[in-house]
């Protein structure tokens, strides 16, 4: 089913879309599960606050790598046979984290879930892209995106928490959250059709080694590496430093500090619910360079604001409304439509998998440095400062979006 048939089943584009938002809902719920486990999970591992930190970064980084690879291979051989293969897998390490005896065993099991989740992520993208129609594309998009955090950041606390009670041991909760996976897995197969578009024969004709670069001649393709970057900095850096932030330096209580955390999940969710789709009639720059203001002004109020959790959860919520829907405009859209289809999960996959290993992996790792040796406030300028960086890159992006081009509504959008 392409962007170009004489008659369109919208039908199967919602049941697609639902299969694709349900499965990058897993990949953040099997992803983020572990935070609220690590205190039980510490003392009887005897992990210490470096093996914490080791455990995220080599999922993000392997996260990053795949995602580069995996793009690339969906295009050559099919989405399906990447998408499917990729749920099981990373359902079947969530549930095998909880056999996990010490760090070395964690380290291992969370790379690989991250190589299983990297390849999901660009290639369920294009997927969505492809089973969408242009008008409706970043409104589809943002869906399919806006799963990620209500389930990985704002459900998983929760539910994890409400589990313990229940079960005997917290290596059960891994078992429970890995059974939707293998039922989705199940669904995809019986119901998700082949999207890929097969390259023409003068593409197919170049040589193997020229797709990557391919894809980075088109001139928003690396200006949204740079962006992806720009945002997962302040994204990740928030993440992880502001529950200390919180507790540390406002003295909030750990009861306060969760209310205020969980503005990340819904202000990720509804952000990506509204502006995706509105970039759909308005533009994806206009949008872009909209929010990447607003999180900047979002943040810089957070930095002047006390002990106020209130006030800290509307900011929270709103940084992240803005910033999510920036992340997901640039993987979406923004390089969907700026390559050919055939090219479209490998030019995806180099913008989440450069970004996630830089963004998700340098910047908390330099933010914990400015945190030891400067204090724990001064990493809200690193913040401030990739999204500072992302607005003058966004300044610099071409418009992609069918309606604002004066494209046909079952037009694609590709831009060289």
């Amino acid at each position: 089913m392409h962007n170009n048939d004489n008659t369109w089943n919208a039908r199967y584009e919602y049941t697609a879309v639902a299969m694709l938002a349900l499965g990058f809902g897993l990949v953040g719920l099997d992803r983020f599960i572990i935070l609220p486990l690590f205190p039980v999970m510490m003392s009887e591992l005897q992990l210490d606050y470096q093996d914490l930190g080791n455990i995220s970064a080599v999922l993000a980084i392997a996260w990053g790598i795949s995602s580069i690879f995996m793009g690339r291979l969906s295009d050559r051989i099919g989405r399906r046979k990447v998408l499917i293969p990729a749920v099981l897998l990373f359902s079947l390490l969530a549930g095998l984290s909880g056999l996990a005896n010490g760090v070395a065993a964690l380290l291992l099991i969370r790379a690989v879930m991250g190589v299983s989740e990297g390849a999901f992520t660009p290639t369920a993208i294009a997927a969505t892209a492809e089973s969408s129609q242009p008008s409706r594309r970043g409104l589809n998009i943002g869906i399919q995106q806006a799963f990620f955090p209500i389930l990985g950041l704002g459900l998983a606390p929760i539910l994890a928490t409400q589990l313990l009670l229940v079960l005997p041991s917290w290596r059960w909760v891994f078992v429970v959250v890995s059974l939707p996976g293998f039922l989705l897995a199940w669904w995809m197969y019986r119901s998700l059709r082949e999207t890929r578009v097969a390259a023409a024969p003068a593409q197919a004709q170049e040589p193997e080694q020229g797709r990557w670069l391919d894809a980075l001649r088109y001139r928003n393709v690396p200006l949204n590496i740079l962006g992806m970057f720009c945002m997962l900095t302040s994204l990740f850096v928030l993440s992880v430093m502001m529950p200390n932030y919180l507790t540390d330096y406002l003295h909030l209580g750990v009861q306060q500090m969760g209310f205020v955390m969980s503005a990340i999940g819904l202000g990720g969710f509804v952000g990506q619910l509204v502006l995706p789709g509105l970039s759909d009639r308005l533009g994806r720059k206009p949008v872009v360079l909209g929010s990447f203001a607003a999180t900047g002004a979002c943040i810089w109020l957070l930095m002047h604001t006390g002990a106020e959790p209130l006030v800290l959860f509307a900011l929270l919520f709103l940084t992240t409304f803005f910033n999510f829907s920036m992340i997901c405009m640039t993987v979406g859209p923004l390089t969907g439509e700026s390559v050919p289809l055939p090219l479209v999960s490998t030019a995806t996959g180099l913008v989440v998998g450069i970004g996630e290993v830089f963004g998700g992996g340098v910047a908390p790792a330099l933010a914990g440095y400015i945190a030891q040796h400067h204090g724990i406030q001064y990493t809200l300028y690193l913040a401030l400062g990739g999204v500072a960086l992302g607005l003058l890159v966004a300044c610099l992006l071409r418009e992609t979006a069918p309606l604002r081009r004066g494209l046909p509504a079952g037009q694609g959008g590709e831009v060289a």
